[in-house]
Parts: structure tokens; C-alpha cells; sequence
């Protein structure tokens, strides 16, 4: 058998395309897959001949017949492979789809290293494989065909899907059973026939393929949510995203704890030793549990961990797909740029780091000398009001030009409150602040009510409002931190005495870090709060024009 396929192949090198030549050894391949002894010999020749059949379809001499031949021929090559062969599979399924709604063709080239690596985790050569990729890439969804394939190949044995949140996971669930619907765009049943989906589950997110089971096929939960006892892996335990977001990824005591509820509770469902485990994710941390994952496994030839960054060693975007469904380099570059260093390398280059050191330093600010000549476009403020003991009030007034934001006077006085209060009054009617919004936490609300009145009693125009905030202070302060840095002006150093408002507002601004506790941390959580403000104005457009009258 071996021979004749090699001489069947050796005919299709040698001499000009010839149909007959390349359907003969798509037959003998499949002759081949009968026999237990030939079985790998014949899955080896249909790769080759798929290979063969996409370099034909791409070749202009052939005539549109030999074409058409030749790319029905290839989807009979895929249909055969798809059972054993995720490639194959990948490309199978969704055969019938328009060209630009295709998930997996216009993303090959970049994922066909990552579909590799999942096939030697099906074929028992992993045990582990991670997989970090920037956001949007396609992860998630791969990841989700490989769900229906193994389900499709292990019907009767239980698989555990489990992330950050039960919208998630419910997700993927819908995913998943769209994928299997035989009235669907998706070709599955014409890879696995006489397989069908027994019973859902939808409250549950449980699928069960074939029949009945006490551990469904494919099960989906959410981490500590404390029914993971009810779920069992014996195939596969699928990990997405378990961290759910930066918040969690800025606290170490917080991944801590995923790392223990991941160790006690989902890793803890597996059953058997033949269960693999996958796991894709966005990289936020060294600490999060990819990393410590690989610390543990990093050198057993057991464990895959794939990394793709968002930029290649060009500086030229990896994931710029076809038909517009990835990521330009100009769109990554614009992204670098309005995100701090640490997010960024973490998010998207897939190389989290600890985050050291100050988020503000003095010298990347940018400064002004004196206000532009023209009247600003507006003048706003916020305030983060005086809460307790060493607390500061916080207001600094932003003159607005177009997208700058000159900080061009502030008060940030730690002092008595009704001597701060006054202040703050003092401070927005002397700038002539248009609007200003306070945060209206603890006693921020009444604050914001009594300067107000005192505005109105001045003659002054601030209209003042309020809002309450949720928001971790950490996370909020260096999600926006990006924005100041690029919108907002600072003075120069010479225009202001250190010990000044000013000054002091600078010394925190610039001192504080990610690093350990900051004393005060009210200065740079006020520019936050100005970052989101100015943000929430934006498209807001006044037009002034002459009556015609």
C-alpha cells in the first residue's frame, strides 16, 4: 500500500495537473484508513493531497473546470480528515459560508501554529497547552471549535469549560450549539453522522451529545460559584479568562485567591489521568495562573506555552487578517500609545510584568509656560472633597483648548473643612469654572450642595454636579493615567513655589507608584476623575452662528 502511494504521488510531482492522478491518491488514501495497520499512512497522504489540492486551486494555468475539480475534490480530502485532523476540520465545517463570515480561512496563517499545538494535545503528546494571545484575536473562538470537535470525537465523555463569569461561559455555551445545530451554517454533522445533541441544559449551561448522560459532554460554569462539584472533566478542563479583569490582576492578594480556587476548585474536577487541560487568556500578571502555570510546568515536554504578540519583531502587526477582521499595525501603534507601558507589554505583547515604580514621572508630563491668547473653548473642574484626617481636597481647574487641558490653578489642602470649603468656593468663582463635577462619596454630596449655594451667593457660574463611584481607586487611576499624560499641560516647574497648591499637587502626582502604599493618593485619583469627565463631554458641540434676522 505504502509503495503504491508513494508512486501515486511521485506522478502528481512529475508531470502537469492531471485530475485522474490526484483523485487516485484521495482513493488509495482511503483504502489505507481501512486497514488499523495503514490507518496513520493514509491520514499522512490525504494531509498531503489537501496540501496539494489548495497549491492547484491557486494555480492560474489550470482551466475553470480543472478548478472546480479540483476544490470539490479538496472539500472530500477535509471531510475525511476532519475526524482526525482539527485543521481539517476547521476548514470543513464551515465549507458553506460566504468567504469574509468564515472564522478560521482569513485567520490561518497566524493560528495554524496554535491549531498544531491543539492537536498534539488531543493526539496524548500534551498535557497542558496555554495560549496568549492580544485581545480580538480569535482565541476564544478556536477554542470553541476545538470544544465541538473533541465532542464530536469523545462523545460520551465529560468536558468542563470554566472562566470568570457565568455571561461568559453561557457565551461559549450559545457558541457551541450553534456550531452543532444541523439546520446551522456549520457542517458538523457531515463530519460526525449519526451524532446528535441528546439535551440541553440552558440554566445550567450543560450539552449532552449522543445520549444521556450523568456528566454531560460539554459542561460550563463559572469559578467560585461553589457548584463546580456538580461538573466532572475526563476529556478536557477548559480554562478562559479566569481573570477578569485589571482590577484583579492589580491586587496580588486577589490572584491569590483565583490561583487557590482554581487549584481546589476546578482543577479538582478533573477525573481519570488521561484529562488535558487547556487554557487561553489575555496575560495581565506574572501572577496570574498562566504564569504560574508555567513556572510549575514550564520545562516539562509535556506543556505547550504559546505566545503570539500583538507586534513582531518589525514592529508590524501579527494579527492583520483578511477581509478587514483583524488589527492593522496602525491600529496597534495608536494603541500603544495611549495606554501606559505595563498594560500595554501585558494586554497585548503578552509580557506582563510587575508593576514597578511611578506612574507619573516629571519629566514625560507635558508643561506650558502661559495660556494660549484665545479664550478657551471651556473651563472646567472636579473635585474629590476632604473625607478624613490627612485626606485632601483636591479641585484642579482645566482650561480647555480643543483636545489640551491646561491645569492652570488648583487647590489641594488638607486643612480644616470649612476653611478647605471656602477655598473651593474662592477658587471657582475666581476662574470663571463653567462646570465642575464632584465626587460625591462619603461627604461628598453635601459638600457639593453647600458650595454651590455659596457659588450662587458670589455671583459666580459654576454649575456643579455630582457623581458616585464604585471604581476601584488603583485600577481607575491607571486606566486613565494614559489620558492625562497625552491631553492634559502642566506649568512649568518655575512658575510655582514646591510648598504652593500647586506644588504639592505636582509632588503627588509624581510620586506615586504601583509599588507598594502611597500616602496620598488623592491627587492623581482627582486627574482620573478629570480624565473621565472630560471624556464624558466630548462630542458634546456648541455652534454659534449670526441671526439671520
Amino acid at each position: 500500500m505504502e509503495q503504491l502511494l508513494k508512486t501515486i504521488l511521485k506522478q502528481i510531482e512529475k508531470k502537469p495537473f492531471s485530475y485522474q492522478t490526484y483523485f487516485d491518491l484521495y482513493g488509495m488514501s482511503k483504502e489505507a484508513m481501512k486497514d488499523e495497520k495503514t490507518w496513520q499512512l493514509g491520514i499522512d497522504y490525504l494531509k498531503t493531497l489537501s496540501s496539494l489540492c489548495e497549491k492547484a486551486i491557486r494555480d492560474t494555468k489550470l482551466s475553470d473546470d480543472d478548478v472546480r475539480d479540483i476544490f470539490a475534490l479538496h472539500k472530500r480530502v477535509c471531510l475525511a480528515l476532519a475526524p482526525y485532523d482539527f485543521d481539517s476540520y476547521l476548514l470543513y465545517v464551515e465549507w458553506n459560508r460566504p468567504p469574509d463570515k468564515k472564522f478560521y480561512p482569513p485567520r490561518r496563517r497566524v493560528l495554524k501554529q496554535v491549531v498544531d499545538c491543539l492537536q498534539e494535545l488531543a493526539d496524548d503528546k500534551l498535557d497542558l497547552l496555554s495560549i496568549s494571545l492580544p485581545p480580538g484575536s480569535g482565541k476564544t473562538t478556536l477554542a470553541i471549535f476545538f470544544l465541538t470537535w473533541l465532542a464530536g470525537k469523545i462523545p460520551n465523555e465529560p468536558m468542563l469549560t470554566g472562566s470568570h463569569s457565568n455571561s461568559f461561559v453561557r457565551g461559549v455555551y450559545d457558541e457551541v450549539l450553534r456550531i452543532l445545530d444541523p439546520n446551522g451554517d456549520y457542517l458538523w454533522h457531515d463530519v460526525f453522522p449519526g451524532l446528535n445533541v441528546s439535551n440541553t441544559n440552558a440554566k445550567d449551561c450543560r450539552i449532552d451529545i449522543d445520549k444521556r448522560q450523568r456528566f454531560e459532554t460539554l459542561e460550563f460554569t463559572s469559578i467560585g460559584t461553589g457548584n463546580a462539584g456538580l461538573y466532572r472533566a475526563a476529556t478536557l478542563l477548559y480554562c478562559d479568562d479566569l481573570v477578569s479583569g485589571i482590577e484583579v490582576a492589580l491586587s496580588k492578594e486577589r490572584l491569590d485567591k483565583l490561583w487557590e480556587t482554581y487549584t481546589t476548585d476546578l482543577r479538582q474536577r478533573k477525573i481519570g489521568d488521561k484529562c488535558k487541560e487547556l487554557h487561553i487568556a489575555t496575560r495581565w500578571s506574572v501572577h496570574d495562573v498562566i504564569g504560574r502555570l508555567e513556572t510549575e510546568y514550564g520545562d516539562s515536554d509535556r506543556a505547550r506555552f504559546i505566545v503570539i504578540p500583538a507586534l513582531d519583531e518589525n514592529d508590524e502587526s501579527n494579527f492583520d487578517y483578511a477581509y478587514g477582521v483583524g488589527f492593522t499595525t496602525k491600529f496597534y501603534h495608536e494603541q500603544r500609545n495611549i495606554m501606559d507601558e505595563a498594560s500595554w507589554r501585558a494586554l497585548y505583547m503578552n509580557e506582563p510584568i510587575e508593576r514597578e515604580g511611578l506612574v507619573y514621572s516629571a519629566d514625560e508630563l507635558r508643561r506650558y509656560f502661559e495660556l494660549p491668547k484665545e479664550d478657551p473653548d471651556a473651563i472646567i473642574g472636579i473635585c474629590d472633597t476632604k473625607d478624613k484626617g490627612t485626606d485632601y481636597a483636591f479641585l484642579p481647574v482645566a482650561y480647555v483648548y480643543g483636545q489640551d487641558y491646561y491645569i492652570d490653578d488648583c487647590v489641594c489642602d488638607n486643612g480644616l473643612p470649612n476653611v478647605v470649603d471656602a477655598r473651593l468656593t474662592e477658587i471657582l468663582v475666581r476662574d470663571k469654572v463653567k462646570s465642575c463635577r464632584f465626587e460625591s462619596n462619603s461627604a461628598g454630596r453635601r459638600v457639593a450642595e453647600k458650595i454651590q449655594d455659596e457659588v450662587k451667593k458670589k455671583n459666580g457660574v459654576t454649575h456643579i454636579t455630582t457623581k458616585f463611584t464604585t471604581a476601584n481607586k488603583e485600577t481607575k487611576i491607571i486606566v486613565n493615567s494614559a489620558w492625562v499624560k497625552e491631553h492634559c499641560l502642566f506649568k512649568d516647574a518655575s512658575l510655582y513655589q514646591k510648598k504652593s497648591d500647586y506644588g504639592k499637587m505636582m509632588d503627588m502626582l509624581c510620586s506615586y507608584t504601583v509599588a507598594g502604599k502611597n500616602k496620598h493618593d488623592d491627587v492623581p485619583d482627582g486627574m482620573a476623575m478629570l480624565a473621565e469627565y472630560a471624556q464624558s463631554l466630548s462630542g458634546q458641540k456648541v455652534e454659534i452662528f449670526q441671526r439671520p434676522w
